[in-house]
């Protein structure tokens, strides 16, 4: 019975699906011929409606060849391993999970991941785009009210990563992949705006890029890593099947310029020069992160070109022409255009560029020769280089075959210019650039130098009329170039963290102009020149600190970092450029990019050169070292017991130091609640934000050891205090501390100071036997010319061995070759640089000896400058066998070593490196000492402030910082809001009046804060100091304001040498 009527059912229902087909087949024909019945009847001209139907097929065609095109890549991603065996790949990017070669490593289980969370990913964009997007998009317009999302589906095609390729050779502070993306997706989003019944989508998505992820900085501490930078190296490939209105974005032309919207979206924070940059750690400079300093710059001669193909011709195609042509030139998002020459083939251009180099290898040089024409410009060829060839190379001139052309080659002369972090080689910068013709036709002479600013935040800016809160942003200039940060609405302490490059014709004479102003730039909020000649006579020629802003508020000012570098061009290439390439770098860039200059066709290879001398990175020799003195503890906790606890024992205590992912432990002491250590520890560290130095103390015990309290230190603070010696209260139990003296030590290269170090190393004595350091040696490891075979007669894969005493490091095993390369840096500590000896061997796999060096360091100490830099000849290797190294000899001059070097007593070293004070510290903050005078803290009942007044015959002016104020006495119940605030005397307009930040219920608050002032020295020693503690209050508060005063007159001190010291405050006024 039920089978019956289900066949009577089923016999019903097909007629009626016949009459559903019929209808809609009448339907599209009705449609189809409605446009020409409608084109009739109005009187339209039939050309209108052949352009329509143009327009149709176009988009017709165009769509479906795009869903062609992501059927085909869904089919691929499918079914890899079928469609890899059944077809030959012709790039190795398209490789399948299953096929590995070295170099580039296939991850198919962050594939796997991917595919699992793909759902949740799908959830939660929804769940973004339903609940906070569309609510924003709402009430962004009054037309747009109505807008939502009917749809939301990511499909089930997730992201896959088709190849990961790690580069650790270049930063050991970091670690840098490269993720080939691939996503041929059927994602789902539709929207729609129901007050005008419109209704929009995608349906379909292809991506593919290299997107490039650096870790850094890593750091001796949980999670490792301080922060995640990505972004793409090149713009990915973009498809997008449009639906609803939007399909009218797939018509030819409009689907060029809606995928190139798209794509501008995209590169506006993620291609280079953007960076999405994701901090893991507090205290990073962001910024510097986002923005950070080039590899290099790199100067483009476009010369000129021949044979180029003939474009234009006349009377249709029977009279032959020439072609009027122009070059773009593209690296990443910098972009220039030359000027056309007419009616020639053989065009000269002579025009000279520059361009920043964010990233090798990486980066390329794209030159595209075009045809000007009134209508559409013809394509005459193109050539692509991988800048990382530029930067071997150094000085790379050649004539480059044009692609995708039939004829015609262009003459190229490209410089890598790298950053010299000090200004000894300025004058013949700007010597060289003088003596450089460049084209009247290029806009901008060379640059000398680049300025990299990083713009942090600035504080107390002045209200706007009425006292409401600006919109601050800051235009920086240069010369005739501008620049503007983003806008921070509805505050007077902004925080912007941009950054901004300018190229520098002559820092001497250029200056830099800053103007914060309202979001409407009509209210200048505050201005400031600094002269770029400052920077040269600066640190490293950087500035990173708090400037004065003028024009402005009494207090506000602006946090920057200004880092400058001279731009400088060795013209001898770091490893000689390969003949003939073997295989280009797997996956980067396109088919036809240059990744190594080759015999064949019209390219030619330049005349490979040994270098003279080494090329480190700017990075090189920037470690230093941390002295860690760990003198004594008192009044530790007795773990120990007896008798089930009826007996109070004491405790065996001992210290773990962890500080840059190594560990030290000092010697156990016996029953003892007050040790005495006396044992000194050395560390090379990198100068890093985020690092920290942890102590943690001990009871040593049969079983498990006690707890006996533990406190960290900030590295950061170390290094800005140079020098500390303190008692630290332990955290995490009820009592005790540690004493203990650190210093960050300075490096200096003059010969003359060893003696006097190595007569204050000789007079120390540690229990733990340990001899203070008296230098650094930095060894940079280039390469090495005319290695020996191996015996079965195959070029070796060599290593290098470094030694010195216990202390080994090694390279990386180079590729198979006779002249290898190894660009690595290592340093070592030195205690005596006239007896310490260093053994550089080189092997094969670390088996078959291939040669050795052995370097004593009292060599380098005969060298200029303490710097050895060139070839040295290979003992036990063939005649021509030799190794290019660099050794920096750097000198550890303790500030203890120079106080015991210039003293002739005991209290005048006392005076400059002052005893432990007897107040402990807190665990995390690291309290200065008192350098003269003051008393002890609080002995005049108001408390003390701590100051530095200095003044800086370099900068021509006075310097003022604020460190601390210890002991204040409470204004309420609930404590104090202290803040300080000064006036030089006499000043009549009070403009130098400053203030510092307010620091919120405490009574020891710290403030380290500078202030500088434009005074001459005469100026300077005629004022005086009037300064203000003072506790914040509201108007209406019954609370005392005035903490406490002091005055100050400048002429009692030595402003030259410089004062830091604690001062009393006092109730008074006079």
């Amino acid at each position: 019975m039920a089978v019956g009527e289900d066949a009577g059912l089923a016999s019903a229902e097909a007629p009626g699906r016949h009459a559903v087909s019929v209808l809609l087949a009448f339907g599209k024909c009705l449609g189809a011929l409605l446009p020409v019945y409608l084109a009739g009847y109005f009187g339209l001209s039939l050309c209108l409606v052949v352009l329509g139907l143009v327009v149709y097929l176009g988009w017709r065609q165009h769509r479906d060849g795009k869903q062609a095109r992501l059927n085909t890549a869904m089919y691929v991603l499918e079914n890899e391993r079928d469609f890899t065996t059944n077809r030959l790949f012709r790039s190795r990017r398209d490789l399948p999970a299953w096929v590995n070669f070295p170099d580039v490593e296939k991850a198919e289980w962050i594939n796997k991941i991917l595919q699992q969370a793909w759902p949740f990913v799908g959830q939660y964009l929804e769940k973004l785009l339903v609940e906070t997007i569309a609510p924003t998009i709402r009430t962004s317009s009054a037309h747009l009210q109505t807008f939502s999302f009917t749809k939301v589906d990511l499909g089930d095609k997730a992201l896959k990563v088709v190849g990961v390729k790690a580069h650790t050779e270049h930063d050991k502070r970091q670690v840098l992949l490269d993720l080939y993306i691939s996503y041929a997706g059927n994602v789902e989003i539709n929207v729609e705006i129901k007050k005008y019944f419109c209704k929009a989508g995608v349906k379909g998505i292809q991506l593919y890029g290299k997107l490039r992820v650096i870790l850094e900085p890593l750091i001796g501490d949980v999670p490792l890593v301080g922060a995640i930078t990505m972004f793409f190296i090149q713009r990915p490939k973009l498809d997008i099947n449009w639906t609803g209105l939007t399909n009218l974005l797939d018509i030819p032309g409009l689907n060029a310029m809606s995928d190139t919207m798209v794509m501008d979206a995209i590169a506006s924070f993620l291609v280079l020069p953007n960076r999405l940059t994701v901090p893991l750690v507090a205290d990073l400079h962001v910024a510097q992160l986002r923005s950070p300093l080039p590899r290099g710059i790199v100067r483009i001669h476009l010369v000129e070109a021949e044979n180029l193909a003939a474009k234009d011709n006349f009377m249709k195609g029977v009279i032959a022409g020439k072609s009027d042509p122009y070059a773009m030139l593209r690296v990443g998002t910098q972009t220039f255009t030359s000027h056309h020459v007419d009616n020639n083939l053989n065009p000269q251009w002579r025009e000279m560029y520059e361009v920043i180099v964010h990233e090798v290898p990486g980066q390329e040089l794209e030159v595209e020769v075009f045809d000007k024409d009134p209508d559409q410009d013809d394509f005459l060829g193109r050539v692509k280089l991988d800048l990382g060839l530029v930067k071997k190379a150094r000085v790379l001139e050649e004539w480059f075959t044009l692609k995708d052309a039939p004829s015609g080659k262009v003459h190229l002369r490209l410089e890598w210019l790298s950053l010299l972090p000090s200004a000894e080689r300025l004058n013949e910068v700007l010597q060289k650039n003088q003596n450089l013709t460049v084209s009247s036709k290029t806009p901008d002479p060379p640059s000398a130098a680049i300025l990299t600013v990083y713009l942090d935040r600035a504080q107390d800016l002045p209200m706007k009329k009425g006292n409401k809160d600006p919109s601050p942003m800051v235009q920086l200039s240069v010369q005739d170039t501008t620049k503007e940060s983003r806008t921070v609405y509805g505050t007077n302490n902004p925080v912007w963290e941009d950054a901004f490059t300018f190229f520098i014709q002559d820092p001497r004479k250029q200056d830099l102009d800053i103007q914060v102003k309202d979001d409407d730039r009509s209210l200048t909020l505050g201005t400031l020149s600094i002269p770029l000649s400052r920077l040269l006579s600066s640190t490293e020629l950087s500035m990173d600190q708090w400037f004065q802003l003028d024009s402005s508020g009494p207090a506000s000012r602006i946090y920057m970092n200004v880092v400058l570098r001279v731009l400088w061009l060795n013209e001898e290439p770091t490893s000689p450029v390969s003949p003939d390439p073997s295989v280009p770098f797997p996956g980067e860039g396109e088919d036809d990019v240059i990744t190594d200059v080759t015999h064949r066709g019209s390219t030619v290879s330049p005349t490979p050169t040994r270098p003279q001398h080494t090329s480190p990175d700017s990075s090189f020799g920037t470690e230093g070292v941390l002295r860690i003195h760990l003198v004594e503890a008192q009044n530790l906790v007795a773990k120990d017991s007896f008798m089930g606890g009826m007996v109070k024992g004491k405790s065996d205590p001992y210290v773990k130091i962890r500080v840059g992912g190594l560990t030290f432990k000092s010697r156990v002491i016996k029953e003892n609640l007050n040790p005495v250590w006396n044992e000194l520890y050395e560390v090379i560290l990198t100068q890093l934000p985020g690092q920290e130095v942890q102590f943690d103390l001990y009871d040593k015990d049969m079983d498990q050891d006690d707890f006996l309290g533990r406190f960290k230190l900030s590295l950061s603070d170390l290094i800005s205090a140079q020098y500390i010696d303190q008692w630290y209260t332990l955290n995490d139990i009820k009592s005790g501390r540690v004493h203990l003296m650190m210093e960050w030590l300075p490096k200096v290269s003059d010969p003359a100071r060893l003696e006097q170090i190595l007569q204050y190393q000789s007079q120390q004595s540690y229990v733990n036997k340990a001899v203070p350091s008296a230098a650094m040696l930095f060894i940079y490891m280039e390469q090495a010319h005319g290695l020996p075979l191996k015996k079965s007669g195959k070029e070796p894969t060599a290593g290098v061995e470094l030694s010195l005493k216990n202390t080994s490091h090694r390279t990386k095993l180079a590729n198979r070759s006779a002249s290898p390369c190894w660009d690595e840096a290592f340093c070592f500590l030195i205690h005596d640089p006239r007896e310490d000896i260093v053994t550089v061997k080189l092997s094969h796999g670390w088996g078959q000896p291939l040669g050795a060096v052995v370097l004593p360091v009292k060599e380098i100490l005969a060298e200029q400058a303490l710097v050895l830099d060139r070839w040295l000849t290979l003992d036990g290797a063939l005649p021509e066998s030799q190794i290019l190294i660099r050794a920096e000899l750097k000198l550890l001059d303790s500030k203890l070593a120079q106080c015991a070097s210039g003293s002739n007593g005991t209290s005048e070293v006392e005076h400059v490196i002052p005893k432990a004070e007897t107040v402990p510290a807190t665990n995390q903050e690291l309290r200065h000492r008192t350098v003269q005078g003051g008393g002890d803290a609080g002995d005049s009942g108001w408390g003390q402030v701590k100051l530095t007044i200095a003044y800086s015959t370099e900068e021509n002016r006075l310097v003022i910082i604020i460190h601390a104020c210890r002991n204040l006495p409470p204004c309420s119940k609930d404590g104090s809001d202290p803040y300080i605030s000064f006036l030089l005397q006499p000043d009549k307009n009070r403009s130098t009046k400053r203030k510092t930040s307010i620091k919120k219920r405490d009574l020891n608050p710290e403030f380290n804060e500078r202030f500088d002032f434009d005074l001459s020295l005469e100026e300077a020693t005629q004022r005086r100091l009037d300064l203000s503690v003072k506790n914040s209050v509201s108007f209406m508060s019954r609370e005392r304001e005035l903490i406490g005063k002091l005055h100050l007159d400048l002429n009692q001190l030595d402003l030259k040498a410089g004062v830091s010291q604690w001062y009393d405050l006092t109730e008074e006024t006079s």
